[in-house]
């Protein structure tokens, strides 16, 4: 299966280089077989790089040790499901397993604007058909997942080598969530290549400036959340497995993911101002094309070795080749700016400060400077040793200093820009829209500082993150009364209407509600505490209103590792609650060492216990725990995310009673009139 890979992945080389070439050709020679046969070309090169992963899976599954992937991502003893995860767990594999994924999105592209957009398309595929290229020669002639095992003898010559078992999976990527982190951020990354293409080749048509928009919002939408999805897994498996007690360590990598979600963020909502107002035309094309150099940038990151991190790969002439890729794209991205800068200038200019579309601006500006800060605060290490040969490293504490304040203003804008309509407003009239808002957050504010918070950040995370919640659920509410009054009928008959009726700013309400969630969560990690003491059977540590008692510490093996696992009794105000089984493992084979962390979870709190093996003090076993305040409401809070985006993506009901859903698409989302009306 290894020759049969490496063929496939040869012949996916010659058909995306086929179809780049045939395509510039048929389109600038206006030959339609030519431009047809290239679109073709797509399908070859996915069904090639389809074989070529399969061979990868089949490898692994048949344990097949002769090659030098198999043997440092697999084992006898591992798991069928990690089996398949170590597809992408590797260098090689995860390359493949990219362009893999760049190829099928490529082909719904082709398939489904083929005709529908043909001669735009066209040109987006001959951009996709370049992407693939490239990506294609990494797994050619840089990152090839089929190369064998082999060593030089004495005489001369080389002999395979088979193996009789492999080194296995890093036991800390054998975790559910780590079969799913992955996967969900390539489809990300490689997701925002289709409106990035379709943008782009609306520039190189010389198309009028919102072109591009509508057919790209549903591809952008779907690759943010995806995005957004692998980046909260990769937050919790971070919390449920390194055992330090924390889901964010502003660690390179992770912060390489951070950089696309937040221009693709700012992006939707330029997007929206676009849309409506015909303003920010410039900003959402430049915005489009960073996020995706930045989607490229953070596989730079991760694969080049330029950066430390638990999360990166070893060090790869790769990094060459992804700057002088990243370089291309850039210079790509300014000539195209440039030929169409006049139709690009906005329809209108801002009538005022106090409208929705001057919000929408604020709110693009605090998402750039957060990515732009953290980017800076990641990269500085490189920029330090550039300049001046030492490297600086900076540590959350910077990161902290950026995002806090930032975070603030977004909930601020969150909870602001639903009260503002479009164009100019009275401030009298917007103060008035605002108001049950504020008093809400300032009542939410003073109760939790009569509870105990006392961090400032945090009290004003309460506060503001209450506001912007209680004027998304009044824009419900009021929108139901609003139908109610208008059909006679009850509110609560009338909720499913409103939200049906227009989804998509209904889900977007939704999402909104979801990330103040999520900041409501983040909002309690300065109350955190924890304890490491040394236990040995009959002690006793007690944090907050537990106490938590060591039992016993049982030994346990299986062919993949040896442990020993702790068994605590928890008490609670002095009455037995649950009991928690926290375990250290060793892995033979890699020689690595890991901790199974044991939570209790709870709305207000998380109880986290890590037994950290032998204490290098006394050789007593060594337990560290922790409290930590309102992490749930962060998964929480991205569920309810995930669910407003999806909504979103549903198209509204237009075929219920006619009446009803002329009412339902007349009520919008953020009209303050609507408050009046429905008083």
């Amino acid at each position: 299966m290894d020759i049969v890979g490496s063929v496939a992945l040869v012949l996916a080389l010659l058909a995306s280089g086929y179809g780049f070439v045939a395509g510039i050709v048929g389109i600038a020679g206006r030959r339609p077989l030519l431009v047809e046969a290239a679109r073709y070309s797509g399908v070859v090169v996915f069904a090639a790089v389809s074989v070529a992963v399969t061979s990868v899976l089949y490898l692994l599954l048949t344990n097949d040790f002769s090659m030098a992937y198999v043997a440092e991502h697999s084992s006898l003893a591992l798991p069928i499901v990690y089996k398949i995860g170590a597809v992408w767990a590797g260098q090689e594999g995860s390359l493949l397993f990219w362009t893999w994924l760049l190829c099928l999105f490529t082909l719904i592209a082709l398939i489904q604007n083929g005709k529908k957009h043909e001669e735009r398309m066209a040109v987006a595929g001959v951009i996709l058909a370049g992407i693939e290229f490239f990506f294609l020669l990494l797994n050619n002639f840089v990152a090839g997942p089929f190369r064998v095992l082999g060593v030089t003898a004495a005489a001369g010559g080389t002999h395979l080598v088979r193996l009789a078992d492999g080194q296995g999976l890093n036991p800390l990527l054998q975790y559910p969530e780590m079969v799913l982190h992955p996967p969900l951020l390539y489809m990300g990354y490689t997701g925002f290549a289709v409106p990035f293409a379709l943008a782009l080749a609306a520039m190189f048509r010389r198309e009028a400036g919102d072109a591009w928009l509508h057919i790209t919002r549903r591809w952008i939408v779907v690759a943010w959340t995806f995005l957004g999805i692998g980046i909260l897994l990769g937050a919790h498996w971070a919390y449920a497995v390194l055992g330090w007690g924390g889901y964010w360590a502003w660690d390179p990598v992770e912060n390489a993911s951070l950089f696309p979600w937040l221009t693709g963020t700012a992006l939707l909502h330029s997007m929206v101002a676009q849309e409506h107002r015909g303003m920010m035309r410039r900003w959402s094309l430049w915005l489009l094309f960073a996020t995706f150099w930045l989607s490229v940038f953070g596989t730079f990151l991760t694969r080049s070795g330029v950066v430390n991190s638990v999360h990166a790969f070893e060090k790869s002439p790769i990094g060459t080749w992804l700057i002088a890729f990243l370089a291309t794209v850039l210079c790509v991205c300014l000539w195209a700016f440039w030929r169409n800068r006049l139709s690009l200038r906005p329809r209108r200019r801002f009538d005022s400060l106090l409208s929705r579309e001057a919000n929408l601006f604020f709110g693009v500006l605090v998402l750039l400077l957060a990515c732009l800060g953290v980017f800076w605060g990641t990269l500085l290490p490189l920029f330090s040793a550039w300049v001046r040969g030492s490297s600086v490293t900076v540590g959350p504490p910077f990161f902290n200093v950026i995002t806090v304040p930032i975070a603030l203003a977004v909930l601020l804008l969150i909870g602001a820009t639903p009260c503002f309509a479009w164009g100019r407003n009275s401030f009298v009239r917007s103060i008035r829209t605002l108001g049950p808002s504020l008093v809400s957050g300032v009542a939410a504010g003073a109760i939790a500082y009569w509870l105990g918070f006392r961090y400032f950040a945090s009290l004003l995370c309460v506060s503001l993150g209450t506001f912007a919640a209680v004027t998304i659920l009044l824009k419900f509410i009021e929108g139901a009364r609003a139908l109610g009054a208008r059909s006679h009928t009850n509110p609560l008959f009338e909720l499913r209407t409103l939200i049906m009726g227009r989804t998509r700013q209904y889900g977007a309400y939704i999402a909104h509600l979801g990330m103040v969630l999520i900041l409501f969560g983040i909002s309690g990690q300065p109350f955190n505490r924890d304890i490491q003491k040394t236990v040995r059977p009959g002690d006793e540590v007690t944090i907050g209103r537990y106490t938590l008692v060591s039992q016993v510490f049982d030994h346990t093996q299986t062919a993949s590792y040896q442990g020993v696992r702790a068994t605590i009794e928890v008490l609670e105000n002095g009455r037995s609650t649950m009991m928690l089984y926290p375990e250290r493992r060793f892995y033979p084979i890699s020689q690595v060492a890991e901790t199974q962390v044991a939570i209790y979870s709870s709305l207000d709190h998380d109880l986290y216990v890590a037994y950290e093996g032998d204490s290098p003090k006394d050789g007593g076993p060594l337990i560290h725990v922790h409290l930590n305040p309102l992490v749930r409401w962060i998964w929480l809070g991205g569920l309810v995310m995930v669910l407003g985006i999806v909504l979103s993506l549903v198209p509204s009901e237009t075929s219920a009673s006619p009446a009803r859903a002329e009412t339902a698409r007349s009520v919008e989302m953020f009209e303050p009139a609507l408050t009046s009306q429905a008083r």
